[in-house]
């Protein structure tokens, strides 16, 4: 038989009239013998076809993958087995997940940020995942959905911009890494394939800024943020982001935008990593643990905004000023006026 010939199978039952379903005689479908020397399962599979493509040639399918119509034909089920196919099992639970990711321009290049937490339903399965992933020395990309899809996907379009550029001599845009990853993943629309990437780079007319999902669909603009933290995030971008920031200030933005997201968000936290493409390439922020920022915070605000707050409510209700009270921290006990005997 076919698998016999290339991969040196030997036979399932010797030449002996033991096989559990007996002697098998006669013709299988295409014409292929039965007998007591068959194997206990006949498989045709086209192997010339599968060597000579690729699974994925610029996001076309191979028909060896799409098509199975010539390898159920050939399938023989010997008698006595069920034929019906196994039904799906479903999942005990939803495998729910969510991240926070965002990009946006300004005049200094492209500045891209996210968390590092990578979430199974109600399970932290990574604390420390990197989501914003480096493509070439002049584009990053930050990724959204899947976290084993994107990183396929990610190698993919690195090897083709870097073959791209082997045979050129120059890098591909941005858009047109956009436009091509758009082209590659548009045959899974429908799939189960999850992949929402944001390219951020520099190329011959600036910075520019692509969002490609696993869909096809691809768009430009100048703010993106994507993931279950993004509606937090907007809060804090569309509020502080413009083109005329300076590198600091639009690194402070991001950091905030993604604290805010993970401070709300049940599936974002840990750490931020923060990205900024400028016309030298790619510059990485060291990675900082957004508990020490929310800790820091907190302090902050116990310590100065909600003592000043208290003060001033007490003095609009005629209540004195801070010598007849302080503020009850943990620890501590609300002082009074003098002691009355």
């Amino acid at each position: 038989m076919a698998l016999q010939d290339l991969c040196h199978l030997q036979e399932v039952f010797p030449d002996t009239d033991c096989s559990p379903f007996g002697t098998r005689t006669g013709y299988y479908d295409d014409g292929f013998p039965a007998s007591s020397r068959s194997p206990l399962f006949n498989f045709f599979i086209p192997a010339a076809e599968f060597l000579q493509e690729s699974p994925l040639q610029f996001g076309q399918v191979s028909s060896a993958f799409t098509s199975q119509d010539h390898l159920l034909s050939s399938l023989s089920w010997p008698p006595g087995l069920p034929q019906d196919s196994p039904q799906p099992v479903p999942l005990p639970f939803p495998m729910s997940h969510g991240t926070t990711t965002l990009a946006f321009l300004f005049q200094g290049g492209v500045l891209a940020a996210a968390d590092t937490r990578s979430s199974c339903s109600g399970l932290v399965a990574c604390p420390s995942s990197q989501k914003v992933l480096p493509i070439h020395s002049h584009l990053v990309g930050t990724t959204s959905g899947t976290s084993a899809d994107c990183a396929l996907w990610k190698r993919i379009l690195a090897r083709e911009l870097r073959l791209y550029q082997l045979r050129h001599g120059r890098r591909l845009s941005t858009g047109g890494a956009a436009k091509l990853m758009s082209h590659m993943l548009h045959p899974f629309k429908g799939s189960e394939l999850c992949v929402a990437a944001t390219l951020c780079g520099w190329d011959a007319s600036g910075p520019s800024l692509f969002y490609v999902c696993s869909d096809g669909t691809r768009l430009q603009g100048a703010l993106f943020s994507v993931g279950s933290g993004s509606p937090y995030a907007y809060s804090i971008l569309d509020q502080g982001v413009r083109w005329d920031l300076t590198l600091q200030e639009a690194t402070s933005i991001a950091r905030e935008a993604v604290y805010r997201a993970t401070h709300r968000d049940a599936w974002s936290g840990n750490c931020v990593d923060v990205f900024h493409v400028s016309s030298a390439g790619w510059r990485r922020r060291g990675r900082e643990d957004l508990r020490e920022e929310y800790y820091r915070e907190r302090d902050r605000q116990g310590g100065e905004d909600l003592r000043e707050e208290y003060y001033r409510e007490r003095d609009r209700r005629g209540g004195g000023g801070p010598e007849g009270g302080v503020l009850q921290r943990e620890g501590q006990t609300r002082g009074g006026g003098p002691e009355t005997e």
